[in-house]
């Protein structure tokens, strides 16, 4: 037989190749041998985290290719993995980028001079509002009757409405001016300029008038350069908007990052983001600095621009990193909506809230203190009344009175009051933007995603007639006990349709509203039975998924293509994995006959018993805050010098109660010991019990983010972290089992979650984030990770499970794997 030479040296390395893979994953999986055609998944009965340790091994050898999470799904044998990395380009498209050396050591002085003034800063903040107030409520309390009251509470209110409108463009001009691209240390001067002005745009109020053109009116204030017909939805504030550039007709969907910064190794960058005219930025995106697009393109949802990445004109991408697509997601005609329509729109929606919002919260609250005589005792006792018994039962009967009240009011509101104002609205209509419509449209999208409810209700059973009562249709529910995170949104509920047997993990956000720079159409979104969903999803009107599909966390539901069925689906853009694997059967005996009703019903019970706690919980700590606000009004005393300071202290005094009592909390759930990593169902009690530290509150972490605070708080909820850290709003689910290193860096909007749910199985395991690390803006990072010294994660990156990322590193992508350059 006569073999052709090229034949020869093609197949010989692909052999050698395919042996050494075969002896790296036969110690992985310890086995004695692995056959080369064997199937990772179906005869070999490996996983994702078995094959990311198998991936690890194989970068720390010279000798072999690197090999991706994708290269493993996309050819899952030795053979045919061995086969597609020889035929792949020698060169690669772009060499892989050199290790970065880790960031120098920061300095401890600095960084508790930083601490020290941002404290000043924020005590001064607190200390004006509290002063403010005061003055206000002495003024407003010489108000004789109903309508002199309402007369000072406008005055008063709307005076306060702007000036805490107008702070924060003051600040900007005067202590940054223009922004400019440049670069600073974290805990220096510079930086505390920087964190002031970016603290005052979140605790603004305009941030509430998102998709309301004020809302672009503020931006320009602030220096943006945007055009007319501009629909900003995303609640995400850009920092430095001088370098914000926005063309006419450009509509950026909610969720999406454009900060106009980057956090990295220590320091931060300041760069610009340049959208032109008619751009489309989906849900769930990240415009990292540096990054473009031109008129008319596209971003697709759940994608990312970084590295100074830029989309040509006219053009459609998707994915993370982003790269060219067909799919069109500007899907809404368009409609008649000129100036004069937005400009009426926002004048109605600044007369309502100066005329009808504020006044009611001021001079309401300000008429039940002073008309309800029962609160006489409380408000203005004496010494002899604040040392008895009846003080502090008046105090505890008014405090669960209120709570109580609250409760069942907002139960009532969103269930009731969005049925209505929906009978106003039609499917698959298309209605212009900023007309009665869309604020109905708008109303109910903020009544019926109140966080509370789906906080108590979620990952129980209860979940389903709570989303059931608000206007999901579900189908035959095949009750699982934990169908729903805590984390679920929409548009509108009503059009919302998830079929029998289908799990949902957190952060579901469905899209069932479409926009152009003039209209929107509501739409039915209708995900299949027997699916999957995992963290962050945004399932837009359209997704191409039926029955049976695994959605992984952070994955791109695709808009195009063939239906998906019977399949997993992982990154963005998405390609196929399996649908199941051995490891998470293991627990199916669990989910079905008597042993799931016996099961289901200890869940059941058991996650009532969390709810009724933390509803107690709640209770008892608004009933703390109840007191000390009693505390300072007796201080008071009328005395409208020594008020302002006492309110001001109030504030202050309150954050402080409220970060140690729910870090005890936490603490006293865990028995003040760390968790230790698990497998089991989820009808195991200990994931039941897991589930209760899920609900405990951390919404008052976000005041701490960007300074040496919140360090200190996560290591008084029990993470290993090192000096210096510094923390732009990251969130840790599991905190005793994650470690975080010196000097570490932790974008905004991150998350290191230490477990993992698919279908009736629980995992959790460690997470170890190395010295002078960095983690993007919008990353993930999931369980069993290990990040070495100065090793970086991009902006919105996925690093998968079990990934072991080499000092120096620098990966980002969804899912993550190590970054070239260009």
């Amino acid at each position: 037989m006569v073999v052709n030479p090229g034949e020869i040296t093609t197949v010989a390395p692909v052999d050698g190749t395919a042996q050494v893979f075969a002896e790296v994953l036969a110690g992985v999986v310890k086995a004695d041998q692995v056959p080369l055609d064997s199937h990772f998944f179906d005869d070999l009965g490996a996983n994702s985290l078995v094959m990311a340790q198998f991936c690890a091994r194989v970068r720390k050898r010279g000798d072999l290719p690197a090999v991706s999470m994708r290269d493993i799904y996309g050819h899952p044998t030795i053979r045919s993995l061995a086969t597609a990395l020889a035929e792949a380009p020698d060169a690669g498209p772009v060499p892989a980028r050199p290790a970065e050396p880790p960031p120098p050591p920061g300095s401890t002085a600095r960084y508790v001079l930083c601490g020290i003034l941002q404290f000043l800063v924020f005590a001064l903040y607190c200390l004006a509002a509290g002063i403010a107030t005061a003055e206000g409520y002495a003024w407003i309390s010489g108000g004789d009757g109903v309508l002199s009251v309402y007369l000072r509470s406008l005055i008063f209110g709307g005076a306060l409405f702007l000036a805490v409108c107008t702070l924060p463009v003051m600040a900007k001009w005067v202590l940054v001016g223009r922004w400019k691209e440049t670069e600073f240390p974290v805990w220096g001067l510079a930086y505390v300029r920087f964190w002031t002005v970016k603290a005052l745009l979140h605790a603004n109020p305009m941030i509430l008038f998102t998709g309301n053109p004020l809302y672009v009116l503020y931006l320009r204030a602030l220096g943006a350069r945007i055009g007319p017909g501009v629909t900003i939805l995303s609640h995400s504030v850009p920092v430095c908007t001088d370098l914000l550039t926005v063309g006419a007709g450009t509509v950026i969907r909610k969720d999406a990052l454009f900060l106009g910064y980057r956090a990295h190794a220590g320091r931060i960058r300041t760069g610009p983001v340049t959208l032109g005219r008619d751009v489309f930025v989906g849900e769930k995106t990240v415009l990292d600095i540096g990054t473009s697009i031109g008129d008319g393109g596209q971003l697709g949802h759940s994608s990312a621009l970084y590295d100074g990445a830029s989309v040509p004109a006219g053009q459609r991408w998707h994915g993370s990193p982003a790269r060219p697509t067909d799919v069109d997601h500007i899907r809404v005609p368009a409609t008649r909506c000129g100036t004069p329509r937005r400009a009426g729109y926002a004048l109605a929606a600044l007369l309502q809230t100066l005329l009808v919002y504020v006044p009611l919260g001021i001079g309401g609250a300000f008429l039940v203190m002073d008309l309800v005589p029962a609160l006489d005792p409380l408000l203005e006792p004496n010494a002899k009344e604040r040392a008895s018994a009846a003080f502090y039962t008046e105090a505890l009967a008014l405090s669960v009175a209120l709570f109580v009240g609250s409760v069942v009011l907002g139960l009532v509101t969103v269930t009731v009051l969005p049925r209505l104002l929906n009978l106003t609205l039609k499917a698959d209509r298309i209605y212009p933007l900023y007309g009665f419509h869309y604020s109905v449209q708008r109303a109910i999208a903020r009544m019926t995603n109140i966080k509370f409810f789906k906080w108590l209700c979620g990952d129980s059973s209860y979940i389903v007639p709570y989303l059931r009562s608000i206007g999901y249709d579900l189908s035959h529910v095949e009750q699982t006990g934990s169908n729903f995170g805590t984390e679920v949104s929409h548009e509108t509920p009503y059009l919302a349709t998830v079929g029998s047997g289908t799990m949902v993990a957190d952060g579901l956000s469905i899209l069932n509203a479409e926009y152009s720079s003039t209209s929107f159409r509501i739409s039915r979104v209708a995900i299949g039975p027997r699916n999957f969903l995992g963290n962050h999803i945004a399932y837009p009107v359209g997704g191409r998924t039926g029955d049976n599909c695994l959605l992984a966390t952070k994955v791109l539901v695709p808009l195009d293509g063939e239906l998906r069925e019977g399949v997993g689906l992982l990154g963005s853009p998405p390609f196929e994995i399996p649908r199941t694997v051995e490891r998470d059967t293991r627990f199916d005996h669990l989910r079905e006959g008597g042993e799931l009703r016996r099961r289901l019903s200890g869940k059941n019970r058991f996650n009532a018993r969390s709810m009724a706690l933390f509803l107690f919980l709640r209770w008892l700590h608004w009933f703390l805050l109840t007191l000390l606000g009693f505390a300072a009004v007796d201080l008071y005393g009328g005395q409208s010098a020594l008020g302002g300071l006492l309110l001001g202290g109030y504030l202050m005094a309150g954050l402080a109660v409220t970060v140690g009592y729910w870090a005890l909390v936490e603490r006293v759930i865990t028995r003040f010991r760390p968790l230790t990593p698990r497998l089991c169902s989820i009808y195991d009690p200990y994931f039941w019990w897991h589930e209760r530290l899920w609900k405990v509150p951390d919404e008052h972490l976000a005041v701490f983010n960007g300074t040496p605070f919140k360090s200190l708080i996560w290591r008084l909820l029990g993470v290993r972290i090192g000096r210096r850290v510094f923390d732009d709003g990251c969130y840790i689910t599991e905190r005793t089992l994650v470690a975080i290193g010196t000097d570490t860096t932790l974008g905004h909007h991150s998350k290191v979650q230490a477990h993992s749910q698919e279908d009736g199985t629980f995992k959790s395991d460690h997470i170890v984030i190395g010295d002078g690390c960095t983690i993007g803006a919008g990353a993930l990072v999931h369980y069993g990770v290990s990040m070495g010294e100065g090793a970086v994660l991009g902006a919105d990156a996925f690093l998968m499970k079990g990934e072991e990322m080499p000092a120096g590193a620098h990966w980002g992508g969804n899912p993550a794997v190590a970054l070239r350059r260009a």
